[in-house]
C-alpha cells in the first residue's frame, strides 16, 4: 500500500500540471487578443509617393468646380383629346464653373439640340440650367444654374500660351456617366487643329494621352498646379472610344470668347460685312482660266451697304453696261496674314477687335492693290 506521504505527493503533481496547462492556456488567449486588437488598431497602409499624394490633392481641389450636364429632348404627341408630352434622355457630358454668378463652360456640341438641360455638381445636388450663350464654329457654349454663390467653386484659370509637349496633365469629367472620373497623361502635341460642328477648324489645340471617353467632352484639362490649361473636346478613334488620342481647345481661345457669350450671346466677330464666294466657284474660276492659277482668297460677292468693305471702296460683283458680269475684288491678304480661303479670312478677322484698322491686299483687274478697312460688328442684313 502506497503511503500517505506518496499520495499527496502524487496529486501535488498532478495539481502542478494541472496549473501549467491553465497558465499555458490562459497566456495563449491573452497572446490572441492582445493580437487582434493589435490588427485592428493598427491596419495595414500603402504608402503614397510624393507624386501621389500631389496627385490627390490636385484632384480634391479641383473637382468640386466639374460639373455633370445631362440633357434631354422633349417630343409632343398629339393625341384625339390633348397634347402630351413625352421626354427622352438625349446624352450626357462635363462642365466647369466659370465665376460665381452661376456660368457653366462646355461644349456646344454636349447640349447641341438638347431641350432641357440639368447640372449636377459634385456635392449632387442638381439643378435646371439654361444657355446663355453659343459659338458653335469654337464648339463652345456657356450655360446658366440658379444656385448661391457660396456653393460654387470656379476653377483656377491658367494658360495655354506657354505649354510644353510632355508636361504632366489631369482631365476630370464623366466618362459613360461616371462622375467625377479622373485620368491622368502628359500632353502629347501642340498646334492640332480638329473640325467643330460647322466645319470650321478650331487651331492651336492640345493633344494628350490622358484618357478621354464620350462623356468627357467639356470638362477641364489641367496643368500640374490643377489650374486650367484646355476643355476635353474630342478624340481620335475609329470605335468613338478612348485610343489614346485626345484633343483639348486651348484656354486662351476659351478665354477669349466666354466673356462676350456671357454678355452678348454670341462671339462678336469683327466683319467686313461682305458675302463671299465660295471657295470651290473660285477653284473653278481658275482652273477655267479666268483667274490666275496661281492666286488664292477670297473674291466679294455681295456688299452690305455702309459696311467696312463699302467704306473700304471694295467692289462687289457686277454686271457692266454690256450686261457682261465683272468679278468681284479678291482679297488675297490682311495686314501680313495670307488669305487663302473662306476659313482663313474667318481666322484673321478673329485676332482683331471691332473698331481695328487693317490693310487689304487685293486682287482687281489684274492688278494687286492695297485698301485700308475699318473692322465693323456683323451687320446681319443682306
Amino acid at each position: 500500500m502506497d503511503s500517505p506521504s506518496r499520495k499527496s505527493s502524487a496529486i501535488q503533481r498532478w495539481l502542478i500540471l494541472i496549473l501549467i496547462v491553465l497558465i499555458v492556456l490562459m497566456a495563449g488567449e491573452l497572446i490572441r487578443r492582445q493580437f487582434r486588437q493589435t490588427s485592428y488598431q493598427f491596419p495595414m497602409t500603402t504608402d503614397l509617393t510624393q507624386s501621389e499624394i500631389r496627385t490627390i490633392d490636385l484632384f480634391r481641389e479641383a473637382s468640386p468646380s466639374v460639373v455633370h450636364i445631362r440633357t434631354a429632348e422633349i417630343a409632343f404627341e398629339l393625341s384625339r383629346f390633348s397634347l402630351n408630352q413625352q421626354k427622352t434622355p438625349q446624352g450626357s457630358g462635363s462642365g466647369f464653373i466659370w465665376g460665381r454668378q452661376g456660368h457653366i463652360v462646355t461644349n456646344y456640341h454636349v447640349i447641341q439640340n438638347a431641350d432641357e438641360m440639368t447640372v449636377t455638381l459634385a456635392d449632387n445636388t442638381t439643378r435646371t440650367a439654361y444657355t446663355v450663350g453659343i459659338a458653335p464654329s469654337k464648339d463652345l457654349a456657356v450655360l446658366k444654374i440658379d444656385v448661391p454663390e457660396d456653393q460654387l467653386k470656379p476653377i483656377e484659370i491658367g494658360s495655354s500660351s506657354n505649354l510644353q509637349v510632355g508636361q504632366t496633365v489631369l482631365a476630370i469629367g464623366n466618362p459613360f456617366g461616371l462622375d467625377q472620373t479622373l485620368t491622368t497623361g502628359i500632353i502629347s502635341g501642340l498646334g492640332r487643329e480638329i473640325i467643330s460642328v460647322t466645319g470650321r477648324s478650331i487651331r492651336n489645340v492640345i493633344q494628350t494621352d490622358a484618357a478621354i471617353n464620350p462623356g468627357n467632352s467639356g470638362g477641364p484639362l489641367l496643368d500640374s498646379s490643377g489650374r486650367l490649361i484646355g476643355m476635353n473636346t474630342a478624340i481620335y478613334s475609329s470605335s468613338h472610344v478612348y485610343a489614346g488620342i485626345g484633343y483639348a481647345v486651348p484656354v486662351d481661345l476659351i478665354s477669349r470668347f466666354v466673356p462676350q457669350l456671357i454678355d452678348y450671346g454670341k462671339i462678336r466677330s469683327p466683319s467686313l460685312n461682305f458675302t463671299g464666294v465660295d471657295d470651290f466657284v473660285t477653284g473653278k474660276l481658275k482652273k477655267n482660266g479666268i483667274l490666275p492659277a496661281s492666286i488664292q482668297g477670297v473674291m466679294v460677292q455681295d456688299i452690305i451697304e455702309g459696311g467696312a468693305a463699302d467704306q473700304a471702296g471694295l467692289l462687289e460683283i457686277r454686271r457692266d453696261n454690256s450686261g457682261n458680269i465683272v468679278l468681284g475684288d479678291l482679297i488675297l491678304q490682311m495686314d501680313e496674314t495670307p488669305i487663302v480661303g473662306s476659313n482663313s479670312l474667318l481666322d484673321a478677322l478673329e485676332t482683331h477687335k471691332v473698331g481695328d484698322v487693317v490693310t487689304l491686299t487685293i486682287f482687281r483687274n489684274n492688278q494687286k492693290l492695297k485698301v485700308k478697312a475699318k473692322l465693323q460688328d456683323w451687320k446681319n442684313e443682306q
